[in-house]
């Protein structure tokens, strides 16, 4: 009976669940940040993880001929997710194109090269490790809690945005490269969401 009683919970003093996704003056804080600190790498790999919707290992693996046609980027792409091998398509902004364009220049990348390789020797490309540093990194610099947030914030963002915007779940799971709905509807958090709305606009 002590001993259950100096147990101490795996969980206690930690953040658990899922990770939420920005708010647009967030997106643009840090955008705003990033660009007033030339980090031109940073700026193409945000904007990109917003647009793409794909999962850190998926983003990291991108070469620049997935993106770009000679000195031309894309307004849309298809990639093979490496977690489901189903194909996704996913759109590339005109802010986004022109961030991946100035990355690509500034930093002499040829086509069958990594989009985002890393600078240390033993790995081709950004790890999932670095990334999420470095998502910390910008979820820090304009000052939210970096625990509270991950590598699959940039992943919901813009899905959830879209979802808010046009409640067509179907449009989400095809963007997000689901299987089923019901993953989509679990991802988003949507029901939650949405009872929490009802509730909010109901007066007794």
């Amino acid at each position: 009976m002590e001993n259950d009683r100096q147990h101490t919970p795996w969980n206690k003093g930690k953040l658990i669940g899922q990770k939420p996704p920005l708010k647009l003056k967030e997106i643009w804080a840090i955008r705003v940040r990033l660009q007033v600190n030339k980090r031109t790498r940073d700026l193409a790999l945000f904007n990109l993880a917003i647009d793409s919707k794909l999962r850190g290992c998926d983003l990291l693996s991108l070469r620049v001929r997935d993106v770009a046609h000679g000195n031309q980027i894309a307004a849309r792409t298809m990639v093979l997710q490496s977690k489901t091998q189903r194909p996704v398509q996913f759109e590339i902004t005109e802010q986004t194109r022109d961030s991946v364009s100035s990355w690509i220049t500034n930093a002499q990348l040829k086509p069958d090269q990594y989009l985002f390789p890393s600078r240390v020797g033993t790995s081709p490309h950004l790890s999932t490790r670095q990334y999420a540093r470095i998502v910390q990194r910008w979820i820090s610099s304009i000052g939210l809690d970096a625990a509270a947030y991950g590598t699959h914030t940039m992943r919901r963002t813009k899905a959830t945005l879209i979802y808010r915007r046009t409640k067509n779940l179907r449009a989400v799971q095809l963007l997000l490269g689901h299987t089923k709905l019901e993953s989509t509807v679990r991802y988003l958090g949507i029901e939650v969401d949405d009872a929490l709305e009802i509730a909010e606009q109901t007066e007794i």
